[in-house]
């Protein structure tokens, strides 16, 4: 780690997109994803206090936590948007996140999805799966853009995954609120991340879409990691092998969901028995 810690922004920036473009990035001696000690305060608030998280390559990781346990402050460091007052934030072993801004990180390989679904309402589903495609965004590029024989294939295996093939021409605009979220969920994808962020996914789904929700992002476990915050333990329980609760900044409890449920700290706290 001691090497990009000395690095350039710029040049860190450019040697996270090389690492993770070329299949390079290093998780073979740890976590893909790796906090420690992490404070972050606003006016004296503790919003993280000396928060420690690791997170696996390939992992579906749970996190729950009453409001202001720090949950969205958390993602906002991870993704840049929040710069820590103490600690340390890795990507793999050798990417120093606190030395990348938000596009960089995003360009390294780490995306979020917020509650709310954000597509373009006027375009079909397929458009919005080829305007998310990871290429080069530029004017020019823009102008001559045709998808080639493997980028049709990959919009093609992201509507599988997401199960939205039949409703391919239709306009996002039209969609129920679940294959919003779903196809959100596929324009992430075609970023082709490492780390997905998602938070509150099944926020005012149906029952049958919280299912398919399920199913949707235990699919992509293995291929990807995923960080998912949920306040519904039902479905928090349904998806998660590990759990992780914080309260007031920090982690309070980790563990399998039957772990944590029993645990005296969260059930005093959190679960309210």
């Amino acid at each position: 780690m001691t090497e990009s810690m000395h690095a350039e922004p710029g040049v860190e920036a450019l040697h996270a997109d090389s690492l993770v473009r070329e299949g390079e990035l290093d998780t073979r001696h740890g976590p893909i994803l790796y906090l420690e000690d992490v404070s972050v305060s606003f006016d004296g608030f503790k919003a993280l206090n000396r928060l420690s998280l690791y997170i696996d390559d390939g992992e579906l990781r749970c996190l729950i936590g009453p409001n202001g346990a720090g949950k969205t402050t958390l993602m906002d460091v991870i993704t840049g948007k929040t710069k820590p007052d103490t600690g340390s934030v890795f990507f793999g072993q050798t990417i120093d996140l606190l030395r990348l801004d938000e596009p960089a990180i995003a360009q390294a390989g780490i995306c979020r999805k917020f509650q709310k679904p954000s597509v373009f309402d006027a375009l079909t589903v397929f458009e919005n799966l080829e305007l998310a495609l990871k290429a080069d965004k530029s004017t020019w590029r823009t102008l001559l853009f045709r998808l080639n024989g493997v980028q049709q294939d990959r919009i093609d295996e992201v509507l599988q995954t997401i199960g939205l093939v039949e409703v391919k021409d239709r306009r996002a605009g039209i969609l129920s609120h679940g294959q919003k979220q779903w196809l959100e969920i596929g324009m992430l994808l075609m970023q082709e991340p490492k780390v997905m962020l998602v938070d509150e996914p099944i926020a005012g789904m149906t029952h049958q879409e919280i299912e398919r929700t399920a199913e949707l992002l235990l699919s992509l476990q293995g291929k990807h990691s995923l960080v998912v915050v949920e306040h519904d333990m039902e479905f928090v329980r349904s998806i998660a092998r590990t759990v992780t609760v914080l309260h007031e900044g920090s982690v309070l409890a980790q563990g399998s969901m039957d772990e944590v449920q029993n645990d005296p700290r969260v059930i005093q706290v959190y679960l309210g028995g």
